[in-house]
């Protein structure tokens, strides 16, 4: 299969919807690159999702640099994109540039997703000078989590025209894409029609050029409680619960190990 690039993501826009979930890890990124998956995100979300922490803010460039790397030893065709982590391009734009560079020298991804609209445009602009491609994310920001008050929807009321120029700006400032999070479905489609670049959307409705989820989300392993935006495709969890449960009776009966899994 034909190696998905930047080009051929801003060229799918109104033609054919895009596809991009998150992985972690180099399992998973083989599974969904095999599956033929068009965007694999390194999302700053393996804090929560897969490091324990209560949300992305703690996460570092070096604990990005790390997944990402099992992820694109097992992503042959899917786009890599990582995730910068809150802190890490906010100080400077000297700041923007050296980690943009490094964590795209040290990975191998493709390119580099920042969050924020108006106030990072500068930032994005600088990282895209220097030959990185950024994926642009607005509205629902989580590194933003404590200025919102919790993870709201965005771009309610007058808010709306605030989403806009986030959006023109980030198209203005050369991201080759923006992900929509947790946004009015009318709001995501005019901002949609609105652009020249694909949109992703994560609870921002069908009209988007694309979605995203988290890959542990649809498959089913974070337990009970799932955004309203979150279809779960097969539950996984359970499965892996009744297999380690069975593990562990069969150790305890001695049933496990028996001759078949045993050397002679």
């Amino acid at each position: 299969m034909e190696k998905v690039t930047v080009p051929g993501i801003r060229d799918r826009k109104g033609k054919e919807k895009i596809t991009m979930l998150t992985a972690y890890d180099h399992p998973f990124a083989g599974i969904m690159d095999e599956a033929g998956i068009d965007i694999i995100l390194v999302g700053d979300s393996v804090g929560n999702v897969v490091l324990g922490y209560p949300n992305t803010l703690p996460v570092t460039v070096n604990e990005m640099i790390h997944h990402t790397k099992a992820v694109t030893r097992g992503a042959n065709r899917a786009l890599v994109v990582i995730d910068m982590p809150f802190m890490s391009y906010h100080e400077s734009i000297e700041q923007a540039r050296r980690n943009a560079g490094r964590m795209i020298k040290e990975t191998g991804a493709a390119a580099v997703k920042v969050e924020g609209g108006v106030r990072i445009k500068e930032a994005i602009k600088a990282i895209v000078d220097i030959e990185i491609p950024v994926m642009a994310h607005i509205g629902l920001t989580p590194q933003s989590v404590n200025r919102m008050g919790g993870y709201k929807v965005q771009g309610k009321g007058t808010a709306e025209d605030m989403l806009i120029e986030d959006a023109k700006a980030v198209e203005e400032a050369g991201a080759f894409s923006v992900v929509l999070e947790a946004v009015p479905r009318t709001l995501a489609s005019k901002i949609t029609v609105m652009l020249s670049i694909p949109t992703i959307g994560i609870g921002a409705g069908p009209d988007c050029d694309g979605q995203v989820l988290v890959g542990h989300d649809l498959l089913g392993l974070l337990g009970k409680f799932r955004p309203k935006f979150v279809k779960t495709y097969v539950n996984l969890r359970d499965e892996m619960e009744k297999g380690v449960k069975a593990y562990i009776d069969e150790v305890k009966q001695g049933i496990f190990p028996d001759d078949t899994y045993s050397f002679h």
